[in-house]
Order: structure tokens, then sequence, then C-alpha cells
């Protein structure tokens, strides 16, 4: 058995992110469909599986309706998933419904691109509204 058998690593739990951060101002032009696209390669979160780090790519694709997500209170928001173990689809996912409920855009697309681990290279995309399989939107329950 190796040193590293049986390690494991201390983390937080979802209830640890703070959507309560986000903050938004009025989008002035809700007549002009003005798409914002927001990307930071510093996002990390853990795995709750092993406990190591994950670490990778955010972008935000939105097109706000009438408010605008403010930077540094995303950045805020962002910085509290260092320490929380959430799998990487389900980091997506609570990211895109915080966003939405944070700012009601017409519409939103969160990807996160994670960079190799262990010769997996994962990308998790999710998008609001969702398109539905008969080509459609469905939208997300409120």
């Amino acid at each position: 058995m190796t040193q590293a058998e049986g390690m494991s690593f201390h983390f937080e739990g979802e209830e640890k992110i703070e959507p309560g951060l986000l903050d938004t101002f009025p989008y002035e032009y809700p007549e002009r469909a003005a798409e914002v696209i927001i990307s930071t390669d510093e996002w990390n979160c853990v795995c709750p599986f092993s406990g190591l780090p994950d670490f990778g790519t955010l972008t935000v694709r939105y097109v706000p309706d009438r408010l605008c997500l403010e930077l540094k209170a995303l950045k805020y928001y962002l910085t509290t998933y260092r320490s929380v173990g959430i799998y990487q689809e389900h980091a997506a996912n609570r990211l895109l419904a915080d966003l939405v409920a944070a700012c009601r855009p017409r519409r939103l697309e969160v990807c996160l691109d994670y960079r190799l681990r262990g010769g997996i290279h994962t990308v998790v995309t999710v998008r609001h509204p969702e398109a539905s399989p008969e080509g459609g939107e469905a939208h997300l329950p409120r």
C-alpha cells in the first residue's frame, strides 16, 4: 500500500455556494438582443469522489432581457465553489440555475471545459431555455 492510498481531502457541501452574492444592473437596451460572453480560466471546484481539485475554463453566454450580470459580484460568487465537492455535470447545472434566477435572461449557456485528468477531457454545456426534442423550447422549472 502506498502512502497516497486511503488518503482523503476535506471539502465542503453545496450549501457553501452563495448565489446571494450575484448582483445585476439594468440593461438599458432591452429591445436589442446583445449577446454577452464572459469567460474565465480560473474556474475550480472539488471532485466529490476523489476530493481532488477540478480546474477548467468557464464560459457564460447570455442575452439579457432587463438585467445584466455584474462581473465583480459574479467573480465573488464563482469563488464560493473553490472548496465545494460537486460533480462536473451538477456544477454546470447549478451555475445555470443560479445565473438564470439572478438575471432572468432571454437565453443563457454555461460551458465548463475541464482540464485533463487521468487522460480524460470533459466539457459540460447546459442551456436555458433548454431545447426540446421536438425542436421547440422547453423552459426550466422556476
